[in-house]
């Protein structure tokens, strides 16, 4: 997979680096001289330029990349390449870094945006997984904004024990994904049954996950949703 990545400080090189170890082409883009070099990100291709400048854009042959990934400090030249990538290159998938919250808004289909990683975010659901049994956590924001990776973990006194798959009646534009039991990742068939401490992982619509979080909670009475 050859991956374009747009900003080359400590969050570019990191992304690189893990992308290389995985067998995939990175080139990393920074409009910074002082920045480039392998040092760091063995394997990686480098270029001095503007990510947020068409020209530079088409120099670099954008559009015979799989996936870019604008990962620079600047919110508004990450939804500026974004929004390039995507509809002036036709990039397969766009991933977006979000610098600061409140500009979360902006990070989605409407500027090209796939995938929008919220370090915050990221960081305030790591710290709720780890202790939310029977709590509902947002974990990540999918496909422009209007989806959301959503992980729930079985309490003891859960309803769903023991029961199916294929009798959990979820809400509509709602999909149970993945089931993780004792760090093994099971896929959820019909009649696969629920266990307590089971991590169940949906990927729901925004307006379908209060009647997600309700479903769960309601099986689970005095749990509540983070």
């Amino acid at each position: 997979m050859r991956v374009m990545i747009a900003g080359a400080g400590a969050v570019g090189r990191s992304i690189g680096r893990e992308l290389i170890a995985n067998g995939h082409y990175v080139l990393l883009v920074d409009k910074r001289g002082e920045v480039g070099g392998n040092d760091g990100v063995p394997g990686a291709e480098w270029l001095v330029a503007d990510a947020c400048e068409l020209d530079s854009l088409e120099r670099l042959g954008l559009s015979s990349f799989d996936v870019v990934v604008a990962a620079t400090g600047d919110d508004k030249a990450n939804v500026v390449l974004s929004l390039l990538a995507k509809t002036e290159f036709a990039v397969q998938r766009v991933v977006a870094r979000v610098n600061d919250p409140r500009n979360e808004w902006l990070f989605g289909e409407r500027w090209g945006v796939d995938v929008a990683v919220s370090t915050p975010r990221l960081i305030a659901a790591a710290v709720e997984e780890a202790v939310a049994v029977g709590d509902v956590v947002e974990l990540l924001t999918l496909r422009g904004g209007e989806n959301r990776l959503v992980s729930y973990t079985l309490p003891a006194h859960t309803t769903l024990a023991g029961r199916a798959v294929a009798r959990l009646s979820l809400p509509r534009d709602t999909s149970l994904v993945s089931i993780i039991r004792g760090g093994r990742v099971i896929v959820p068939d019909e009649d696969v049954p629920f266990e307590p401490g089971d991590e169940l992982l949906f990927v729901a619509r925004v307006e379908a996950l209060e009647a997600l979080t309700a479903l769960l909670l309601d099986s689970s009475p005095g749990t509540q949703s983070r």
